[in-house]
């Protein structure tokens, strides 16, 4: 689970709960008009702008935002190093048994190809491709977070609007004025508060996970890769290494006591 994101979120909202209770009365700031207004305006905009099958798979991409932990480089370095001794030790075809302790599909699907006698090329094209996908995947569920932290604000300048000219048609009652004008800037509020605590920094979160991910996958291919073609489980690790930053200082993994696949070394 990612907790920074549930973190943020909680943080983000408690916050701006506890300014509004010190501001005043905290149900003078809630409208449900308002609320529908700003969402259904944002969503509907949303839905006008990409293919409906792919607004209603949002929820699934925000699940995936809050919930999804993707493994560290130097869990995959030590997991591939591990599938790579066993390989060179007992040969490739021994490592049928290794693909039932992982717990990453995307790596499963290499290792089984490469069991099954595919060639160097063949995997490499296959995993990339399933790559390529993953990336549009979330490309599209990032776009669609940008688009509603987009119209946000745009419909709550709209409500607000919507709210003046009701206000100003009843002049004629000056004790509602007040009144009618806090309901107005309502949108506003809502609308702004959706797109900066909410659509743009799941936005920004889901772009993040990409490029985990993409960082992750790509080990994982070169580790395949030179597992299949029979490397030194030295060598594996000498390339995977190359994945981290120049700084990251990382122990020999080779020689070092087995553990689970999916757990971390």
């Amino acid at each position: 689970m990612d907790l920074s994101t549930i973190t943020g979120l909680l943080l983000g909202g408690t916050c701006v709960a506890v300014a509004l209770v010190l501001g005043g009365s905290f149900g003078a700031y809630v409208d449900p008009m308002a609320l529908l207004i700003v969402l259904g305006g944002a969503g509907a905009a949303t839905l006008t702008s990409v293919p409906i099958r792919q607004f209603f798979r949002v929820h699934r991409v925000s699940l995936k935002t809050l919930l999804n932990r993707c493994s560290t480089p130097q869990e995959q370095i030590a997991r591939l190093v591990r599938l790579s001794e066993i390989a060179r030790r007992e040969g490739v075809l021994a490592l049928e048994g290794a693909v039932e302790e992982i717990d990453d599909p995307f790596l499963v699907r290499g290792i089984q190809l490469a069991i099954d006698g595919a060639d160097a090329e063949t995997i490499r094209l296959v995993l990339e491709t399933e790559l390529d996908v993953l990336v549009e995947r979330h490309e599209a569920g990032r776009n669609m977070f940008e688009q509603l932290g987009k119209y946000a604000p745009a419909f709550g300048m709209i409500g607000t609007v919507i709210g003046l000219v009701a206000m100003l048609a009843n002049m004629n009652d000056p004790s509602a004025i007040g009144a009618g004008m806090a309901a107005a800037l309502l949108t506003t509020l809502y609308g702004a508060l959706l797109a900066n605590l909410v659509f743009l920094p799941l936005a920004d979160k889901l772009a993040a996970r990409t490029n985990e991910e993409v960082l992750i996958r790509s080990m994982a291919i070169q580790g395949v890769l030179s597992i299949q073609s029979g490397d030194n489980p030295r060598h594996v690790e000498s390339k995977l290494r190359t994945f981290l930053p120049p700084r990251t200082k990382l122990p020999a993994l080779v020689g070092a006591v087995a553990t689970p696949m999916g757990q971390a070394a």
